[in-house]
C-alpha cells in the first residue's frame, strides 16, 4: 500500500510540473472579433510609422481609420486567472540593473512592434517577470508562462488588454519546434 501511494504521489508531482499547454494568441479573441479579423481587408503598411518608430510615444499605437477590430480591447473573460503557456516576441519596457528585462509587452508576431499596424489591444500582453530575463534580440521568440488576468494597460508605446505575471520565461530552443 505504502509503494502504491508513493507511485501515486509521483504521478501526481510528475503532473504538476508538465507544461502547460501553449495557449494559442486567437484564444485571446472572443469569437466575434477572431470572425472579424478573418474578414479583414488587406492593411497598408505603408505610412511614417512604417519606419521603426516603436520607441517613440505612441509608437504601438493604432493609426486611424482602421477595421474596428484592429482597436479592439474585448477580452475572454475565461482566462482571467488561468496559467497558459504562450509564446510570442518580446517589447522590451523596463529593465533591472543587469539588463534583464523585467517588463515587456508580449506580441504574436515579430516586428510588429515596429511595423504598422501594431496588433490590436487584445493581442498584446503585458508581461512582468521580476527575475528579468536577458533579450539581446527581440526577433527572437520566446514562451512565457504565468497567470494571465483581464487588465487593461496604457503607455506611451501601446495599449494590452491583457496582463501576465510570468513565472517563468524562456527563449525558444530549436527542440522546442
Amino acid at each position: 500500500m505504502r509503494r502504491l501511494a508513493c507511485l501515486l504521489l509521483l504521478f501526481c508531482c510528475t503532473l504538476a510540473r508538465a507544461e502547460l499547454p501553449e495557449t494559442d494568441w486567437l484564444e485571446l479573441m472572443p469569437p466575434e472579433d477572431r470572425k472579424a479579423l478573418e474578414e479583414m481587408p488587406e492593411i497598408s503598411h505603408d505610412s511614417p510609422e512604417a519606419d521603426g518608430t516603436f520607441d517613440q510615444k505612441g509608437g504601438l499605437k493604432q493609426q486611424k481609420d482602421l477595421p474596428a477590430v484592429m482597436y479592439s480591447a474585448r477580452t475572454v473573460a475565461a482566462l482571467d486567472g488561468k496559467e497558459i503557456h504562450i509564446g510570442g516576441y518580446p517589447v522590451p519596457l523596463e529593465s533591472d540593473a543587469k539588463g534583464r528585462s523585467t517588463l515587456f509587452f508580449l506580441v504574436p508576431y515579430p516586428g510588429a512592434c515596429i511595423h504598422v499596424p501594431p496588433p490590436p489591444p487584445n493581442q498584446i500582453v503585458l508581461v512582468r517577470y521580476p527575475k528579468g530575463i536577458a533579450l539581446d534580440d527581440i526577433y527572437a521568440p520566446i514562451w512565457v508562462d504565468g497567470t494571465l488576468k483581464v487588465e487593461k494597460v496604457s503607455n506611451d508605446l501601446a495599449d494590452a488588454a491583457y496582463a501576465m505575471d510570468a513565472g517563468q520565461v524562456r527563449l525558444v530552443e530549436e527542440g522546442d519546434l
